[in-house]
């Protein structure tokens, strides 16, 4: 009897050891079913990378809000002329030296058009200057090197060797194209001015009561000018009153 009860607790032990298999096994998988899940929406709420043209086409509508828009602002159709007059000007001064200043206009216009043309011309002359003698001393290094030593230009005999004359050469050279550069900063100064006129003139209004006014005045004095045998304790001096 005892071999009967032992062989039915042995059956009944293996019945719950195989349940608690199988409800094992498919947990398992359920759990796995929730994380890809899981999973899966996390790369759908990934933001997508952004792509060559999608980025430019980004940049270029901020930068056409920027036009239109200022702080989140609507700029108004006058707002809008203003900064298409500063934009005209400099692009004017940069394609021809004193078209913008003519463009922003005022009374002084006509003194800025002697004065960037002038620059011009000046540059024109330093540039054959220098040109005059670089040219000079290039003809007879190249001569002293084709006939052996010999010279021709009485005028650079006192050069007496041939390195002595090529340095000179080069440091008129060097003088030559710093002109060069200097032309290019003065034709980049006149658009510089175009701008700041014509922001200054259109975009800032800043009256036409500018100046100050000299009017003369009593200045107290200290107390040590005073022990001095300073008779008065105010002394004669101007006031300068100036209008913002």
């Amino acid at each position: 009897m005892p071999k009967y009860l032992f062989a039915i607790f042995l059956f009944f032990f293996s019945l719950c050891a195989f349940s608690q298999v199988d409800t094992t096994k498919k947990a398992v998988p359920d759990s796995l079913r929730i994380e890809l899940d899981s999973v899966s929406l996390g790369q759908d709420t990934v933001k997508k990378k952004e792509t060559r043209a999608e980025r430019k086409a980004r940049i270029k509508a901020e930068k056409e809000r920027e036009k239109y828009y200022y702080k989140d602002i609507l700029k108004d159709s006058s707002r809008l002329a203003i900064e298409e007059l500063s934009r005209v000007a400099w692009k004017r001064s940069l394609i021809l030296p004193g078209w913008g200043q003519i463009t922003n206009g005022g009374k002084y216009v006509w003194v800025k058009l002697p004065i960037i043309y002038g620059g011009f011309v000046t540059a024109y002359l330093t540039f054959d200057y220098w040109n005059w003698f670089y040219r000079k001393f290039v003809d007879e290094a190249a001569y002293r090197i084709d006939n052996n030593g010999d010279k021709r230009d009485p005028d650079l005999e006192g050069y007496a060797s041939l390195e002595g004359l090529i340095r000179a050469k080069d440091n008129y050279r060097r003088y030559r194209d710093m002109t060069i550069l200097a032309t290019v900063g003065w034709w980049g100064l006149n658009v510089v001015e175009a701008y700041v006129d014509s922001m200054l003139r259109f975009r800032y209004n800043i009256g036409d009561d500018l100046g100050f006014k000299v009017t003369p005045t009593l200045i107290p004095t200290s107390g040590m000018a005073y022990n001095f045998n300073f008779r008065s304790l105010y002394a004669p001096g101007l006031k300068l009153n100036f209008n913002f």
